[in-house]
């Protein structure tokens, strides 16, 4: 597998990102890795540093500077699986939606765009105007994926982990990568007992 692209922005849940580097990293796909100065601002306060070796370890992916246009990634001609931002800052999605490549955040998704990708936006946003609905509709008809961190709960999760695991597993499940975080559907327990006294 062709190593896709993992961008963190400055919209709160940056432990979204983190969580899907480790498994990525685990399952020994190497993400290149790009974080927002804003980003960088959000981890440090959610995560308590902004250094992702000491989130996730030093081997395993490759950081691009946020200013490199020169990364490889910057060209159609980059083979890629695609491109996950998780979290997705609604500034991000404004940029991505209307063409403005003032980062290699910006231009990377508008490579991955072009050439028919996968797109991954992962919003972290409440409450939505009109014109992030707008923006989240017209990346939608441009052809990426959104995927709203809207953590399910008929796993019965008894941790935070559990409700960014719920998360992280659709994308991973987008990207064609195999995980056994989750309990599906499907796999929920057998017997459900209703009561009729509503």
């Amino acid at each position: 597998m062709h190593s896709p692209i993992v961008a963190l922005t400055g919209a709160s849940g940056s432990v979204y990102g983190i969580r899907l580097l480790e498994l990525l990293v685990e399952q020994g796909v190497e993400p290149v890795v790009i974080v927002s100065d804003a980003g960088r601002l959000v981890l440090k306060v959610e995560m308590g540093t902004d250094r992702l070796s000491d989130l996730i370890g030093a081997r395993g992916y490759r950081v691009e500077s946020v200013q490199n246009f020169a990364s490889p990634i910057a060209s159609g001609s980059c083979a890629s699986p695609g491109m996950i931002i998780a979290p997705c800052s609604m500034g991000t999605v404004a940029a991505i939606a209307h063409g403005i490549s003032g980062n290699l955040i910006h231009r990377a998704a508008d490579v991955v765009l072009k050439e028919r990708r996968k797109l991954i936006i992962v919003p972290r946003e409440t409450p939505l105007h009109a014109g992030h609905l707008k923006n989240l509709t017209r990346l939608s008809e441009l052809g990426a994926l959104i995927l709203p961190a809207m953590p399910a709960f008929y796993h019965r999760p008894q941790r935070i982990e559990d409700l960014v695991d719920s998360v992280v597993a659709r994308i991973l499940d987008h990207l064609g990568v195999d995980h056994p975080i989750i309990r599906r559907w499907g796999e929920a327990p057998k017997e459900v007992p209703l009561d009729d006294r509503l």
